[in-house]
């Protein structure tokens, strides 16, 4: 692919340790979800739902050079692999398929810790292009956790063979965020995609991601328990994705305020 050539790609980088990452603050959060940041510049998370191709993006970027391992504590695997782009060395995860971030499963539940908890530098959500409304959720709900995305509308191929016809940049201005259409089994867009996650890293790209505000009623009542939970839970990531949870009677994660699980995360 022609875009190929200016993305060198490698796997474990063997000198020396990145720059940015190794001071960051919530290092030690990577560390206590079992990622290992040494030799690495940036962490970015990949999402999305199932067979998006969500595999074959990060095999195209990372190549042969993978380890496999498991989630801390869970049976569900994990795959990290690994790119050069521009001097600065990317480390992906690889997270589990999942259609949401409401922790009904362990693979949400895995998918939603290391967003939030992980606070990735970057999270590409791989969407179907010939499915993109069904996708659209799982974007919806990572942007309402973080706005350092970056949308990866794959299946491209697919959806010109079916006569469907995308508008990425008109979807970029609706969603907030960058939308880079890509063809991963082809490779077509890949040099594109992590030229984008460079620019979004370093500052060069702004969001604004659209997130869901709900009636008068809902927006008071979130700017109510939002400094509540803050006070509760000093240092929690995102107290107000947390207060909407609570609200829309999110079981799961209320359950993991009381236990202390998502305090034990934060130490």
């Amino acid at each position: 692919m022609s875009d190929r050539k200016e993305l060198p790609l490698v796997g474990q980088p063997d000198s020396a340790p990145g720059g940015e990452c190794a001071t960051c603050s919530h290092r030690e959060n990577l560390v206590q979800l079992g990622i290992n940041m040494q030799d690495w510049d940036y962490i970015v998370a990949l999402a999305g739902n199932p067979n998006v191709g969500k595999s074959t993006v990060f095999n195209a970027l990372t190549g042969l050079k993978q380890h496999t391992g498991n989630w801390p504590g869970k049976t569900v695997a994990r795959a990290e692999g690994g790119f050069q782009f521009n001097g600065k060395r990317y480390k992906i995860v690889d997270l589990p398929g999942a259609y949401s971030l409401l922790s009904a499963s362990v693979d949400e539940e895995v998918a939603r810790d290391f967003i939030l908890f992980g606070k990735p530098d970057c999270t590409i959500v791989v969407v179907d292009a010939t499915q993109l409304e069904r996708n659209l959720n799982l974007v919806m709900q990572v942007m309402e956790i973080t706005d350092r995305v970056v949308v990866c509308l794959n299946l491209m191929d697919e959806a010109r063979r079916k006569g469907i016809e995308v508008d990425d940049r008109a979807l970029s201005r609706h969603l907030g965020v960058p939308v880079v259409p890509t063809a991963a089994r082809h490779g077509e867009g890949l040099g594109l995609l992590m030229r984008t996650v460079a620019e979004l890293v370093q500052g060069q790209i702004k969001t604004a991601p659209h997130q869901i505000q709900g009636n008068e009623e809902f927006k008071r009542a979130v700017a109510e328990l939002a400094p509540m939970i803050e006070s509760a839970f000093p240092g929690l990531p995102n107290a107000r994705w947390v207060a909407m949870r609570l609200l829309d009677g999110d079981y799961r994660v209320r359950q993991a305020l009381e236990s202390g699980e998502l305090a034990s995360l934060m130490q």
